[in-house]
């Protein structure tokens, strides 16, 4: 389950993030790192954000913690930039927000720690798995806190839903981007990589995980007539997109071999 706070005060936006993500302070008084439903990418950025990171974390990695976050639009009446006003009021309602991470540096594959040749493989795989576009050198979306790696901004993962139909055919398709991934030259250990993330992503937990969307994030559209058609076809292609790891993999590999 995700905790459910209330957003009391808007702090600072993020103005490198498409969609001006904020960093707000809850009613708990922490501060987290705030997704808008109202950004440009709507709803379905949350649905990734929020399927990719409890898929992580389930797998071990590193995630900071996402929370629902509801958005009163009167937060932002005394902010003086009419778009975060604008912004504030068409994300009246469920959003979704991560741990703002204090004394968080960005990861840089030059300045390092690197994470060793395992992790640095499984994260590939995930990525390969949920299509996360958001993992190259230019935009890692990683942050280093000490020696740990956190994993952060899913929202351009599982990029298919913006607009594909055919998500059973999507499931199978290859992932070109992975070649742009910025750990993908320190992952020398992709091989045992499917077995791992199969053992870890039963079809219980992966339904488990898409039981948590908000209804209001999923809103009838064709060919899905309900919120709950919608689930059943999240479930389907993560179910047939784990059984097309081992192929994804390989091409990861040969993607690998070329570069290094």
């Amino acid at each position: 389950m995700l905790r459910t706070l209330n957003a009391t005060r808007y702090v600072t936006p993020l103005r490198e993030g498409g969609s001006l993500p904020a960093i707000i302070e809850a009613d708990d008084r922490q501060l987290y790192v705030l997704k808008f439903r109202g950004a440009g990418q709507g709803e379905k950025a949350l649905v990734a954000e929020l399927l990719a990171g409890e898929l992580a974390r389930a797998l071990g990695l590193r995630v900071p913690e996402l929370v629902f976050v509801d958005v009163d639009p009167v937060l932002g009446r005394n902010e003086p930039d009419y778009e975060i006003r604008e912004l504030i009021k068409a994300s009246a309602g469920r959003n979704l927000a991560l741990a703002y991470l204090a004394g968080a540096v960005t990861f840089d594959p030059v300045a390092g720690p690197l994470p060793d040749a395992q992790l640095a493989s499984l994260i590939v795989g995930f990525d390969a798995y949920v299509s996360n576009l958001d993992r190259s050198a230019k935009n890692p979306n990683m942050l280093g806190v000490g020696a740990d790696l956190w994993l952060i901004d899913h929202g351009a993962a599982l990029y298919f839903h913006h607009g594909a139909n055919d998500w059973a055919e999507q499931a199978e398709r290859s992932f070109p981007a992975i070649r742009q991934h910025v750990l993908l030259p320190f992952a020398s250990e992709l091989a045992g990589v499917a077995e791992r993330m199969r053992a870890g992503l039963a079809v219980d937990l992966l339904a488990a995980v898409v039981a948590l969307l908000p209804d209001t994030w999923l809103a009838p559209a064709p060919p899905f007539e309900s919120p709950a058609a919608r689930r059943v076809a999240y479930v389907d292609y993560l179910t047939r997109r784990l059984d097309a790891l081992p192929r994804l993999l390989e091409e990861a590999v040969r993607v690998r071999a070329e570069l290094v």
